[in-house]
């Protein structure tokens, strides 16, 4: 199968909107950590993304808020300024034998850092492995688009990433956002074979 390089914007639209419907855990105390990590730690592949408050002015920076992963059957959403204990997932997230796919992830491992000490080499980046295919259009909805035939929306990704408690449709969308690079890798990978 081969892909579109680039989608138009009228093609775009006239996909149907999908978010992930299936099981989300928020992970906002120590205590529930290690298990997740278990959890998350029985697949080699799983789909990487954060969240960070938007800043409007000059100069101003926040941390990430939100670390998303995702396997084949939920959803983990880490809220990182709420925990102290980084042992188990800094284990996961530096542990080459169990890839993290996400879009866009430099600056996201990069203000990982800012927590514990997080390497790149046990990360896919979608941008780069998507250009193997042909494909040009590098946003998550337009990788998502072109490989899986549906669009994400991007209504929430400009809100308030530390509020509490986070909105349904903050959830919603933080966990679409890790769920959507797994199932584009899936699909690269399938298409291989």
């Amino acid at each position: 199968m081969s892909f579109d390089k680039n989608i138009s914007k009228e093609d775009l639209e006239s996909l149907e909107v999908v978010g992930y419907e299936g099981k989300i855990t928020l992970i906002d105390e120590d205590s529930k950590v290690d298990e997740a990590v278990e959890r998350l730690a029985r697949y080699s592949v799983l789909g990487f993304d954060t969240e960070t408050r938007p800043a409007f002015k000059k100069g101003v920076h926040y941390q990430t808020a939100l670390l998303q992963l995702a396997n084949a059957e939920e959803v983990f959403l880490f809220q990182l300024q709420k925990l102290e204990n980084f042992n188990s997932l800094r284990w996961l997230l530096n542990n080459k034998k169990i890839l993290k796919v996400g879009a866009a992830i430099r600056d996201d491992v990069k203000q990982l850092n800012l927590f514990f000490p997080v390497k790149r080499d046990s990360f896919v980046e979608l941008q780069t492995l998507v250009k193997k295919y042909g494909i040009e259009d590098i946003s998550l909805k337009k990788m998502g688009a072109i490989t899986l035939g549906f669009r994400i929306s991007k209504g929430q990704q400009v809100s308030n990433w530390e509020a509490e408690p986070l909105t349904e449709a903050q959830i919603r969308y933080a966990a679409t956002d890790a769920w959507v690079p797994l199932l584009i890798y899936q699909k690269l990978m399938n298409n291989d074979k």
